[in-house]
């Protein structure tokens, strides 16, 4: 594998000459390692939450940090003058209100705070701020991470509205459903990726073509002997009576309690690649040959972050839902390896 999941910050010797990043919706900086991986210079970023924002100026010292929320962000009149000369504008917009595990409908439309004391915002307007802002910055390429739950049901109708205002904007935009677990990462993870070339460039590319299908990589190879997180007992009762098989804590309590609950404790088996890690601390991902949660160094691997990644905390809750709220970086290497590999053209202005 040319970015493999198992990897360190210090001893990468990231090359910054495929061209130059800025990162909105940014967290801790999933997408932005996966950009500096594959060879790009990430020059700054936009981040509402004071404390990511603390962990991803200590983690990538950026030249430029917008601490605000994006509807203050995009109404700036100038920005500094590298801004108007991206090669890539990332994001990954909040996708709460879209995912099929959360409220969805009823969730659109409201203003939600988040518990780091963010301001209100309507989450699901968000994405429309950030084709806003790349239209007043007119980035050769735009890319957008969202969760697949945006393309599902009465959720279609937000897609259509997203591909005609990145038209509107001057672009030509698709999306593409991608599994983190066929790019490298040991995670069962469907995201949505809306690439959008500005439409001057677009008539020198072909469209772009994506089909990862790396093998797929089960727990047993990013398993430790750690134990480092608390485990009940109501964890371990519902341990005791699991059975092979069983895929969450939802299948052992209706077989002992006949009732339906639990459905986002997950059983995590050797010879099986993890499902989706969440941010929700209520999202447990519980080994099925020891009565144990997976331990910091697994959930670092499964996110394929950099093990020395400063969290700043060795809090288990904060340190899963960091992870959880971010791009698995060799994801992001590897889909903008081959985006760069394709187009590679009109990132040396040939």
């Amino acid at each position: 594998m040319k970015y493999h999941y198992n990897w360190n910050l210090s001893d990468s010797n990231f090359t910054k000459n495929k061209g130059k990043v800025f990162s909105c919706f940014a967290c801790g900086g999933g997408s932005t390692m996966g950009y500096k991986l594959a060879g790009f210079d990430v020059i700054g970023f936009n981040e509402i939450d004071p404390r990511m924002a603390n962990l991803y100026v200590k983690n990538h010292q950026p030249k430029y940090q917008f601490v605000e929320a994006m509807q203050d962000f995009v109404s700036w009149n100038e920005y500094p003058e590298e801004l108007y000369n991206l090669d890539i504008l990332d994001g990954s917009p909040p996708c709460g209100s879209f995912s099929v595990s959360g409220n969805r409908e009823a969730d659109w439309g409201k203003e939600k705070v988040f518990r780091e004391g963010q301001k209100k915002q309507v989450l699901d307007t968000l994405f429309f701020d950030f084709i806003a802002l790349a239209e007043k910055l007119q980035p050769k390429i735009v890319i957008a991470e969202n969760v697949k739950g945006i393309l599902q049901g009465k959720a279609k109708a937000y897609t259509e509205r997203i591909l005609r205002e990145f038209d509107q904007a001057g672009y030509k935009v698709n999306y593409h459903l991608l599994d983190a677990s066929k790019m490298g990462v040991p995670q069962r993870r469907e995201r949505v990726f809306f690439v959008a070339i500005r439409k001057d460039l677009a008539m020198k590319v072909n469209d772009l073509q994506l089909n990862f299908d790396l093998p797929t990589i089960p727990f047993g190879a990013i398993k430790t002997n750690e134990n480092t997180a608390s485990f009940t007992d109501h964890d371990r009762n519902v341990w005791n009576n699991r059975k092979h098989g069983d895929r969450n804590y939802a299948d052992v309590l209706k077989r002992i309690e006949n009732r339906d609950s639990n459905f986002n404790a997950q059983f995590i088996y050797d010879d099986k690649t993890p499902p989706t890690l969440a941010a929700s601390s209520g999202s447990k991902m519980v080994l099925f040959s020891e009565p144990r949660k997976m331990n910091h160094t697994e959930l670092i691997r499964c996110q394929s972050f950099p093990l020395d990644y400063h969290f700043g905390t060795d809090a288990y809750s904060f340190v899963q839902y960091v992870l959880g709220m971010s791009v698995p970086p060799v994801m992001m290497a590897n889909l903008v390896d081959e985006i760069y590999r394709q187009w590679r053209k009109i990132f040396e202005n040939e």
